[in-house]
């Protein structure tokens, strides 16, 4: 049998890759993706609403793997003038190196831009698994060291594809969200059942609270969606934006071209007074996981977070059979609703070497303070240990 001839393209834009020999690679099969992230039609809402490109920091460099002429796998890379929008924090790195002489940006990044959400990071056309990832390291080191950046981070990769690139030579990076996970609960109460009896109390009084706003939480997916939402929306996203991030990541076309081409792939829960928006959170549905991305708010009423982003999204989680809600980056008050810590996973190549052993010695020693803040934190659950708990 022949060895199939690969060859590395990387592209500055979209369009000049078909979108079924993407999507053939980031979401094979029918029904839904397992994420929506990495599909040619969200990178095309972020491309075409000037999210990325442009003066974003985010050069698009989307790399393409071809066997004898056929896309057999492709990353969405990107040349990164800074380290915003990642949540695999390397600031650290970039200042050490620069204080050392050397120039951090620009780096190479394989990332959904300002999306901390595990997926896969190298997709490749199923049969082609192990040639494709391989291909894609070796052409995004290539590119790196030809063009003497300094490094090549691969953030919130699977699990696999992270042991599978430390077997390539990469570093390995381990970070921390909180998740709920549905132990195939008929109800909410059922998920509560499971609760201590503090905590499950403490949960009512919530969203009894929360509920009592003076309004009503409507729920809405696909066509339920519609453009004046987005109106709304937009002014909470960009006050959350402006308070966390100084400033918004997502532009305002990005919400129009989502209501386009996303509008299935999102569940926007919305605080309802008069008919009019109060607060909003937007979800993203995968084929088994929910994934809590933004939230905001015109007015201030208690509990109302925790109802809009943490209790809704189990509720629908439940309803609909999904597996799981990831509930984005830090945030140790989820862990009390019901929010476990898990590890998050990255990769990373540095090209010089004497930083690169720094780097793989400070992992080692990142690795095991995230291993031993998990078991902790873990311990602190919510979650009944036994029936002892409940009787006291």
């Amino acid at each position: 049998m022949n060895t199939p001839t690969i060859e590395i393209t990387a592209h500055q834009l979209l369009l000049d890759i078909a979108a079924s020999d993407w999507d053939a690679c980031a979401c094979p099969g029918d029904g839904r993706p397992m994420d929506p992230f990495t599909t040619y039609r969200f990178l095309k809402a972020l491309e075409d609403s000037g999210s990325v490109g442009g003066r974003s920091g985010w050069q698009p460099r989307y790399l393409v793997a071809r066997a004898d002429g056929q896309v057999i796998a492709c990353a969405p890379m990107y040349a990164k003038g800074h380290s915003q929008g990642e949540y695999i924090f390397d600031f650290n790195w970039a200042q050490a190196y620069e204080n050392a002489g050397g120039d951090y940006y620009p780096k190479l990044q394989i990332a959904a831009p300002f999306t901390p959400a595990t997926g896969r990071r190298f997709l490749t056309r199923p049969g082609f698994e192990a040639m494709g990832m391989s291909a894609l390291i070796q052409g995004a080191v290539q590119i790196a060291s030809d063009n003497e950046l300094s490094s090549l981070h691969i953030t919130f990769c699977t699990e696999a594809e992270a042991l599978a690139g430390a077997g390539m030579g990469l570093m390995s990076r381990v970070g921390q969200q909180f998740h709920w996970v549905n132990r195939d609960y008929a109800d909410f109460d059922g998920f509560l059942a499971d609760l201590s009896s503090r905590k499950r109390k403490n949960i009512r009084r919530e969203r009894t609270e929360a509920q009592g706003f003076g309004g009503q939480i409507v729920a809405l997916s696909g066509d339920d969606i519609q453009p004046e939402h987005w109106d709304a929306f937009w002014h909470f996203y960009q006050d959350t934006g402006n308070r966390k991030w100084g400033t918004p990541y997502l532009t305002r076309a990005f919400f129009d071209c989502a209501q386009d081409s996303l509008r299935d792939d999102m569940l926007l829960v919305l605080a309802m007074n008069n008919g009019r928006p109060v607060a909003g959170a937007l979800n993203f549905i995968g084929r088994e996981t929910l994934y809590g991305r933004y939230w905001g708010s015109a007015e201030y009423h208690p509990s109302l977070h925790f109802e809009l982003c943490y209790y809704q999204a189990i509720d629908y989680a439940i309803k609909k059979g999904i597996s799981r809600v990831e509930a984005g980056a830090q945030g140790e008050h989820k862990l009390a609703r019901g929010y476990l810590p898990v590890a998050t996973h990255s990769l990373h190549w540095i090209r010089d070497l004497a930083f690169r052993d720094a780097i793989a010695r400070y992992l080692i020693a990142e690795t095991r303070a995230v291993d031993e803040e998990i078991e902790v934190l873990t311990a602190y659950g919510p979650f009944k240990r036994d029936t002892r708990e409940e009787q006291q």
